[in-house]
């Protein structure tokens, strides 16, 4: 497991040094900081009287500030998990066909490390990874508002960490793309198409209703079924930055679907790996 740890430093350090990921700390610390400057609140007795952003006055109805707050921790989440989903599925694509590359995967196999050890580094990496940048920005999010209305809370944060988790599952498939083809182009696509079939099989129990009773209804409900529900995590993801009602036993059910589907995924590439010559 060390050579695993390795591999997963190898790929941090590599992220720290690409232009994508320079300009998303870049980018998340901007907004950060402008949002912190131009937002003013106006907190009575932990009630929010007044809101202005960019000197502009948004609403003025008195109301609780944790009550204030879920709308914009919602849309926060909502951003926060497909944003980070499309940027994570772009510049992550190029990971493991880097790690492939002809001349490197040759080095790295004549080191002390086994095959399956260098995927499980990859995944581990882009987890943590995808992990960092969901809890920098929703951290800093969370912590500009509790500054400005004293009312703090870690629920965007644990929302991130659950967009963070589903990048991962997600990746896994990358990932055995990238090892069928060596191709940053089909790792990507991957990602996008299970991205697009994510959300479609999140709402298979309304969307199957446009299908009639039969073979269609049937192979619907079959495909959708083993894909990870992304716009459900979504919908659990924003209803926990927004502390509203969840039903934690269908959540854990999707997130055991999606640890699935991700770890299968994995290990299919984890064979592919171990049959290929180099």
């Amino acid at each position: 497991m060390r050579a695993t740890f390795t591999v997963a430093s190898d790929l941090l350090r590599e992220a720290a040094s690409r232009r994508w990921f320079l300009a998303l700390g870049i980018g998340i610390t901007t907004v950060l900081i402008v949002l912190g400057f131009a937002l003013r609140l106006e907190v009575v007795d932990g009630a929010l009287a007044a809101t202005r952003l960019f000197g502009r006055e948004v609403r003025t109805d008195i109301r609780s500030v944790d009550v204030a707050l879920r709308f914009v921790y919602r849309a926060a989440a909502y951003v926060l998990f497909y944003g980070g989903l499309a940027f994570g599925i772009v510049a992550c694509a190029d990971f493991g066909p880097s790690l492939l590359a002809p001349g490197r995967i040759e080095h790295l196999l004549s080191l002390p490390v086994k095959r399956y050890e260098l995927l499980l580094g990859t995944f581990l990496g882009v987890l943590i990874l995808s992990l960092i940048g969901a809890v920098y920005g929703a951290g800093g999010f969370t912590l500009i508002f509790a500054v400005k209305t004293g009312h703090f809370t870690l629920r965007p944060v644990a929302a991130a960490v659950l967009a963070g988790v589903t990048f991962a599952g997600i990746y896994g498939a990358m990932l055995t793309a990238a090892v069928a083809l060596r191709s940053a182009a089909l790792s990507a696509a991957v990602g996008v198409v299970l991205f697009v079939l994510g959300i479609i099989a999140g709402y298979r129990d309304r969307l199957d209703t446009f299908f009639e009773s039969g073979a269609a209804r049937e192979a619907f409900r079959a495909v959708t079924f083993v894909l990870p529900r992304v716009s459900a995590l979504a919908d659990a993801s924003a209803d926990i930055a927004a502390s509203a009602a969840i039903r934690y036993d269908v959540l854990a059910s999707q997130m055991v679907g999606l640890l699935v589907f991700g770890f299968a995924s994995l290990a299919l590439g984890i064979h592919l790996f171990e049959q290929k010559d180099y």
